[in-house]
């Protein structure tokens, strides 16, 4: 169910996103480099049709991607990995779902979802590059199941033991991909050491 992706490339890259120093527009290129390595690493076991093309130089019988890819960022970081899909995968859909984390209770409080209709026929991808408490990632995932959405993969860059294990506890059937298993979360719910928050990193509010 956790795989963790040990690709020295992303592990490079994740160096750089990690940095105090890195500014946003760094940030923001490297989170974009990242989720599109990501998306190549756990992109092989797509289900594929057997079809025929016709080359330049005759027919070919290959094969192409069969189901529709869906990538649903949880607002607002997760909007900093869907860029990075998509160049690999232009014909993927999107959608978002809105969720903050109350300060003092850490839990999600729901505030926007606008999602495809064919959730049901779709592989979806849910998009946030930080697995921390795991509270908005399975209050995510829980509406995305309401809506009729079968196969499910959480992809994040940095997650914590905590956060997996409430994953796997109320959503055991989804897989999740991860760039690095951090140590712990401190008293405020924060990845250690993670990369701080990756929303006010992304878009420089902080």
């Amino acid at each position: 169910m956790l795989k963790v992706l040990e690709h020295h490339l992303i592990t490079h890259k994740l160096t750089q996103l990690r940095r105090r120093e890195t500014g946003t527009k760094d940030f923001r290129h490297l989170l974009d480099e990242i989720s599109g390595l990501i998306a190549y690493e756990i992109s092989g076991d797509l289900p594929m049709k057997e079809v025929e093309v016709e080359t330049p130089m005759g027919a070919c019988n290959t094969h192409e991607i069969v189901k529709e890819i869906v990538l649903i960022p949880i607002l607002r970081a997760g909007l900093g990995m869907v860029d990075g899909i998509r160049n690999l995968i232009p014909t993927a859909k999107v959608g978002h779902i809105g969720l903050y984390r109350n300060e003092k209770t850490l839990a999600p409080v729901a505030y926007y979802s606008k999602v495809p209709k064919n959730l049901a026929e779709s592989i979806v991808m849910v998009l946030d590059p930080m697995l921390a408490t795991g509270g908005s990632a399975s209050a995510a995932i829980s509406g995305l199941k309401e809506e009729g959405a079968i196969d499910i993969r959480l992809v994040c860059v940095v997650g914590a033991p905590e956060g997996v294990k409430k994953m796997e506890s109320e959503h055991p059937n989804v897989d999740i991909y991860l760039a690095a298993l951090d140590e712990k979360l401190n008293d405020k719910g924060y990845i250690v050491p993670g990369l701080g928050d990756a929303g006010d990193r992304l878009f420089g509010t902080k």
